[in-house]
C-alpha cells in the first residue's frame, strides 16, 4: 500500500534562539512516498525528518552568498627574522586578499579601516600566526603576540630595511576618510616571540602555500653579528634551518637529491636505457658508479661557478639530455657493447649533472656555510633514489623477459618506446633552444670555451687510464687471470 504525504512547511525552532522562527524556502514544499511494507512506522518519521533536514540544509546553502573571496593568483610575501635580546621579531608584508575567508567591514566598494582591524587580526590568526612554526634550538616555541598590524597602500616602500618597516607598522594608520579597494591593499604585521637568547638556533616552518595559487616568499635572516642572510622560496620548503649546522644541511639535501631523482622523469629514463640490457651485478655496479662520478664531477663544478651562465646554457643541457636518452635507447635496438657502457655513462652523466645543477640552485640557500658538504648530501640522495629504482626495475625486467617476452625483443620494443618519449622531448626542447640567439664570438666566449676543452681532454685522459681496470672488472674472475697470465709471458 502506498501512503501519500505532503510537507507542506516546516519551521523549525531552537531554543537558544527563543521565539525567533526561520521560515524555509518554498521549495521545500515536496513530496514525500514510502512502501509501508518496505518503511515500518518507526522509521517513517526518521525518514521524514532527515528528509527535510536535508532539503533544509540546501536550501540554505544555495539561498545563502559566497562569504569566501577569490584566491588570489600570485602571492609575494617580504618578511624579516631578526632576534634580539629575549626578543625576536618577525616582521611579514603581505596582500590583504591572501586573507582568503575574511569578511572585511565595507564602506560601499570599499575598505572601511574604522571598523577592520578586529577582522584582520583574527584573519592573520587564522591564515598566518597557526601557520607559522619557529623553533629555537630544536624547541617548538608558543605562538607569537600580534604587536601590529597596518593596511598598507602597495606604493608603499618602507620594507626595504628592518628598520623602515618597523617604523611603519609601529607609525600612524592610514586615514580612514581614503577609498581603499581591499583585494588591492597589501598588510604589514609585527610578530613577537620570546626567546632565550638571540645567539640560539632558529628555524622556521612556513606553511603558506595556500594563501594563493603561487606564493613566493623572501625571507631576510639577520642575526645579531650584523650579516643579512636572504632565503627565496616558493610554496612551503618544510623546516627551514637559519643557520644550519652541517648535519642539519646535509640530511635535508639528501632528502632533495632522492626525491629530485624521482620526480625527474628524463633521468629515470636514462637510467632505465643504461640497465635494460645490463641486469647482471658486476656490470650495474660499473654502469651506475660511472654515471654518479660523472654528474657529482659537474655538480660540484656548476656549484662553484665555473659552468656557463649564458641564458642559452640551460635550454641547450635540456636539449641534449633528450638526446642522450635517445642514443642510448637506439644503441639498445642495434645492440648495445658493454666494454662501451660505462664510458657512455660518464660521457653522458656530465650532461645529467648539469641538469641536476639547475634544479639545485634554489635549493643552495638552505646549505648556510656547507656548501661542500651539501652538494655530497645531495649525491647521496640521488644515489640513493637510482638504487631504489634498480632494485624495482632489475626483478621487473627480469620477469617480463622470463614470462612475457623473449629478452630481446622485449629490449627492442622498450627501447623503442623511450626513443619515441625522448626524440618529441628532444624536438620540443630543441625549438626552445632555437628561441635564443647565438652566442657573441668574442673573448669572453673564447676564453670559457678553451676552459672547457681543457677540462674535458683531462676527463678523457682518465677515461682511458681507467678503461682497462674497468674492462677486466666487467669481465670479472676471467679478465684477471688473463692479466695475471699476460703478465706472466712477458
Amino acid at each position: 500500500m502506498l501512503l501519500k504525504r505532503k510537507l507542506a512547511s516546516v519551521t523549525p525552532t531552537s531554543p537558544k534562539l527563543g521565539a525567533s522562527r526561520i521560515a524555509l524556502p518554498t521549495v521545500m514544499n515536496i513530496e514525500v512516498r514510502w512502501v509501508e511494507d518496505i518503511a515500518p512506522p518507526r522509521r517513517r518519521s526518521a525518514t521524514m525528518v532527515l528528509a527535510a533536514i536535508l532539503v533544509w540544509v540546501l536550501a540554505w546553502a544555495v539561498a545563502s552568498p559566497a562569504a569566501a573571496h577569490d584566491i588570489p593568483a600570485d602571492v609575494k610575501i617580504n618578511a624579516f627574522f631578526k632576534p634580539a635580546g629575549n626578543r625576536l621579531g618577525l616582521l611579514v608584508r603581505l596582500p590583504l586578499a591572501s586573507l582568503i575567508d575574511t569578511d572585511f567591514p565595507m564602506r560601499g566598494d570599499f575598505l572601511d579601516l574604522a571598523r577592520a582591524d578586529e577582522p584582520i587580526r583574527g584573519g592573520i590568526k587564522v591564515w598566518l600566526t597557526d601557520n607559522i612554526d619557529v623553533y629555537e634550538d630544536g624547541i617548538l616555541l608558543e605562538k607569537p603576540r600580534v604587536v601590529a598590524a597596518l593596511v598598507s597602500l602597495p606604493s608603499d616602500k618602507s620594507f626595504a630595511s628592518f628598520e623602515e618597516a618597523r617604523a611603519h607598522v609601529l607609525g600612524p594608520p592610514l586615514s580612514s576618510d581614503l577609498d581603499l579597494y581591499w583585494s588591492q591593499q597589501m598588510l604589514d604585521v609585527l610578530l613577537e616571540y620570546p626567546i632565550r637568547s638571540d645567539r640560539s638556533e632558529f628555524a622556521i616552518d612556513l606553511r603558506v602555500d595556500r594563501l594563493g595559487g603561487t606564493v613566493n616568499t623572501g625571507l631576510r635572516f639577520m642575526p645579531p653579528d650584523g650579516a643579512v642572510r636572504p632565503f627565496e622560496f616558493r610554496g612551503s620548503p618544510g623546516l627551514v634551518y637559519l643557520d644550519p649546522r652541517w648535519h642539519q644541511a646535509v640530511l635535508r639535501f639528501v632528502v632533495e637529491g632522492f626525491w629530485h631523482i624521482l620526480d625527474g622523469t628524463d633521468h629515470l629514463l636514462f637510467l632505465a636505457c643504461l640497465v635494460i640490457p645490463f641486469r647482471r651485478l658486476r656490470p650495474l655496479v660499473i654502469i651506475v658508479t660511472s654515471f654518479t662520478v660523472a654528474h657529482s664531477i659537474t655538480l660540484l663544478a656548476s656549484a662553484l661557478g665555473f659552468a656557463p651562465d649564458w641564458l642559452w646554457f640551460p635550454p641547450l643541457i635540456e636539449t641534449l639530455i633528450a638526446v642522450t636518452i635517445v642514443f642510448m635507447a637506439l644503441e639498445n635496438i642495434v645492440g648495445s657493447n658493454p666494454d662501451w657502457r660505462w664510458i657512455y655513462a660518464f660521457a653522458f652523466g656530465l650532461i645529467h649533472g648539469f641538469g641536476f645543477s639547475f634544479a639545485l640552485r634554489e635549493q643552495l640557500q638552505f646549505a648556510g656555510n656547507h656548501l661542500i658538504t651539501s652538494l655530497l648530501g645531495f649525491n647521496v640522495g640521488v644515489e640513493i633514489g637510482q638504487l631504489a629504482v634498480l632494485f624495482v626495475l632489475v626483478p621487473a625486467l627480469n620477469l617480463l623477459f622470463k614470462y612475457v617476452v623473449p629478452e630481446r625483443v622485449g629490449i627492442i620494443i622498450l627501447s623503442a618506446l623511450v626513443a619515441h618519449t625522448g626524440w618529441h622531448w628532444m624536438l620540443d626542447r630543441g625549438r626552445q633552444l632555437a628561441k635564443f640567439p647565438f652566442p657573441t664570438l668574442d673573448a669572453a666566449f673564447f676564453a670559457s670555451l678553451m676552459r672547457g676543452a681543457m677540462a674535458m681532454l683531462i676527463l678523457t685522459a682518465l677515461v682511458w687510464l681507467a678503461s682497462g681496470f674497468v674492462r677486466r672488472f666487467m669481465q670479472g674472475k676471467e679478465g684477471f687471470a688473463k692479466n695475471s697470465l699476460r703478465k706472466g709471458r712477458t
